[in-house]
């Protein structure tokens, strides 16, 4: 270049405000890189050695915070990182590291290498929010709660088995979480800027040293591959879709219409106006941080249409929004966790919520097990809860005469159906709301934990 760049422009195109988060893995990838160089002969032992003594005095300015960036001179980590260790053991030894490495597929290096340690941060966490809920699960069983679709009082379900319904969102991200830490986990270094290594380095040996399980197999594939941000940032969005849905449930169940929850104080603001207000700030946080997750993959999603083959600087902007999808995932997932081991909950306020009118169903199933169609004992159903609202009172206030003048079939025994419990402990098929098939998911949830798979049958005798 014959010209300086302009101030305005050297500080768009810089990314070390971002990218220096990178430093350990640009280091550990830098050093790997002059192993592979030494036993092509490149390098000396001696160099090698200088090499890594060198970076390892680098990397602790990092950790202590006491790394002093030059400005105008560190443009990204990979130039500040190189700067400064040629400042440690010269630019005679320091000057041949970047022998037959490009930043193209150094940055692809980095980026694989901080996003799978970052991934498996966020594994941590996500086992410890199922492990918050397995744990309610199991304590609260005895709980009954109104179920509810289209937002209206359906049937009465355990509140566990509420829980558990979140629980099998989450495993399910969980598992699938697994698949874009393998995908991802492939080695670029060595393909250069496009066309590949001309000195022979050993590739294999590159990616096993820092615990890649293969290789980028094709070196233009390799620099321009951000499929794996992609992968990352829609397992977030649809992660973060799980939570939404989650946190607004918990925002309608905390309100004082329902009361089947408290939050924490340590999850809840009051008002600047009204001091009787305690306000669900986590559970509004966590759903509008939904919004912001789809946002970023939208984004880095457009920036990479159409972008011709090999690197081009727009890839840079998958750097900010990788680091964004992270952050914002890993507090989320330990808010939401925090959420659920501190709240209170109302079993009482629960059981008052139960309107006897969510027994319909078992008074068409009652009339289905003495052998009238279902469709027919659904509109007899009915018309005993249009009977019950006509007379303004519940169900289960209904007299078997009652009963008996909209369908002779009742007998005696069909006030049995009004009795919560005993709806809930019909449900014993695998996934209801029974007591054993709620124990039988919470045992599915742990087998996934210790070993990473959910089994595709009964795990129960």
């Amino acid at each position: 270049m014959s010209s300086a760049l302009d101030p305005l422009m050297e500080a768009y195109n810089e990314s070390l405000t971002h990218d220096r988060k990178f430093y350990a893995q640009d280091i550990d990838g830098s050093i790997a890189w002059a192993r592979a160089n030494k036993n092509v002969g490149i390098l000396t032992e001696k160099e090698f050695s200088e090499i890594e003594r060198g970076f390892a005095l680098v990397k602790d300015e990092w950790d202590a915070n006491t790394f002093q960036i030059k400005p105008g001179v560190d443009e990204d980590i990979h130039t500040a990182n190189e700067r400064r260790l040629g400042e440690v053991i010269g630019q005679a030894i320091a000057g041949k590291l970047h022998t037959g490495r490009s930043r193209n597929d150094q940055i692809a290096t980095d980026l694989r290498l901080w996003v799978r340690d970052k991934l498996h941060d966020i594994q941590n966490h996500l086992g410890s929010l199922l492990q918050a809920i397995i744990f309610r699960a199991d304590a609260e069983i005895d709980f009954i709660t109104p179920g509810y679709t289209h937002l209206q009082r359906a049937q009465p379900v355990r509140w566990s088995h509420w829980l558990l319904s979140y629980g099998f969102f989450f495993a399910a991200d969980f598992k699938r979480l697994k698949n874009v830490i393998d995908d991802l986990n492939i080695s670029p270094l060595g393909s250069g800027a496009l066309s590949g290594n001309v000195f022979g380095v050993d590739r294999e040996a590159i990616g096993r040293e820092l615990g890649f399980d293969g290789l980028c197999w094709n070196s233009m594939n390799a620099v321009s591959d951000r499929d794996f941000l992609i992968e990352t940032m829609s397992w977030g969005s649809r992660f973060m879709g799980h939570v939404s849905r989650i946190a607004m449930d918990l925002c309608i169940y905390s309100s004082q219409e329902s009361g089947f929850v408290k939050l924490s104080d340590a999850y809840s603001t009051g008002s600047s106006l009204m001091p009787q207000k305690k306000n669900p700030d986590a559970l509004e946080l966590l759903r509008g941080k939904s919004g912001q997750m789809h946002g970023l993959l939208s984004g880095f999603t457009t920036t990479l249409n159409s972008l011709p083959s090999c690197y081009n600087k727009d890839m840079q902007e998958g750097t900010s929004s990788i680091i964004a999808t992270i952050s914002l995932l890993s507090d989320s997932i330990q808010i939401l966790t925090g959420v659920l081991t501190t709240l209170t909950v109302h079993p009482a306020n629960m059981r008052r919520a139960l309107e006897p009118s969510m027994l319909a169903t078992e008074l068409a199933d009652y009339l289905v097990k003495k052998g009238v169609p279902f469709r027919e004992t659904h509109h007899i159903s009915g018309k005993v809860v249009a009977l019950a609202e006509a007379q303004g009172k519940g169900m289960d206030a209904l007299g078997v005469p009652e009963l008996r003048g909209v369908d002779a079939r009742f007998g005696d025994d069909v006030t049995a159906c009004f009795d919560q419990e005993a709806a809930v402990e019909k449900r014993t098929a695998k996934g209801g709301t029974a007591r054993e098939s709620v124990r039988e998911q919470i045992e599915v949830l742990k087998q996934l934990l210790e070993t990473g798979k959910m089994p595709a049958w009964s795990v129960t005798a």
